[in-house]
């Protein structure tokens, strides 16, 4: 039997999505944007939906991340992409738009946009890359770094009464009105990476019936800010990360 005869999409278990470039990431090994990446285009293509989807685009690690999904885009100011989000959906109400931020992005310069926008209930999709760190700068301490978690700027761990308490947006966020789906998932396992495409898949169904705000919080690693293996940085996000941040939906109505 000849090669081509086995090589047909039918026998095709796995191929890449047409919405993913060709392009290098430049993540580094074991990061979790990478993974999201790929879920959100094979979302976006199961949906048929790349030809009306506009992403926005944070500052952070994942400030490239139009070279990597064949859609249109908007580059945001730092923390401002649900505001620019906002807008654009309001102008093209026909469009999809979702904004793709981390913790530092959404829940730290940007937490008055990311409260309001939620709080008015805009018509998006907004996804959280939750890893506890700022990993683009140098590994400083962010909002949402743990009680006790080592960083560049806490280098002996974080200590409340000095730096505050790790701040759970997304729980603030399932309170407020304006939001239909509030999830936090994670990509760590074979199965989590499921459970987060199917929220992925739900809050952007919500967004085509008009429900209001949908957040996708995935908590994730960074090998690099944590200073650790990609393997050793999986076992340590179990053990720390999901006790205060614990998986599940929020809210969904």
């Amino acid at each position: 039997m000849d090669i081509k005869d086995i090589i047909k999409d039918e026998n095709v278990i796995y191929k890449k999505s047409a919405v993913l470039t060709d392009n290098e990431m430049h993540y580094c090994p074991g990061c979790t944007h990478g993974v999201v990446h790929k879920l959100i285009a094979e979302v976006i293509e199961e949906l048929g939906i790349q030809d009306t989807t506009i992403g926005i685009a944070p500052v952070g690690c994942a400030v490239f991340a139009y070279d990597y999904l064949e859609i249109d885009w908007q580059e945001a100011a730092h923390g401002r992409a649900p505001a620019l989000a906002t807008a654009v959906k309001r102008l093209m109400p026909e469009k999809m738009v979702f904004s793709y931020q981390g913790d530092g992005d959404l829940a730290a310069i940007g937490t008055a946009e990311t409260i309001h926008a939620c709080n008015r209930g805009e018509n998006i999709v907004m996804v959280f890359i939750n890893n506890g760190i700022y990993g683009m700068t140098g590994g400083q301490m962010a909002p949402t770094t743990l009680q006790g978690m080592k960083a560049s700027t806490c280098p002996f761990g974080r200590e409340p009464q000095q730096d505050g308490f790790p701040l759970k947006i997304t729980e603030i966020l399932a309170t407020l009105p304006g939001t239909s789906f509030v999830t936090r998932q994670s990509c760590h396992t074979a199965a989590s990476v499921r459970k987060t495409k199917k929220a992925l898949i739900k809050a952007f169904k919500n967004q085509q019936a008009g429900k209001g705000t949908s957040l996708v919080e995935v908590v994730a690693t960074c090998s690099s800010g944590w200073k650790q293996s990609p393997t050793k940085s999986n076992d340590w996000m179990v053990e720390n990360m999901f006790p205060f941040y614990p998986l599940g939906d929020l809210k969904d109505e």
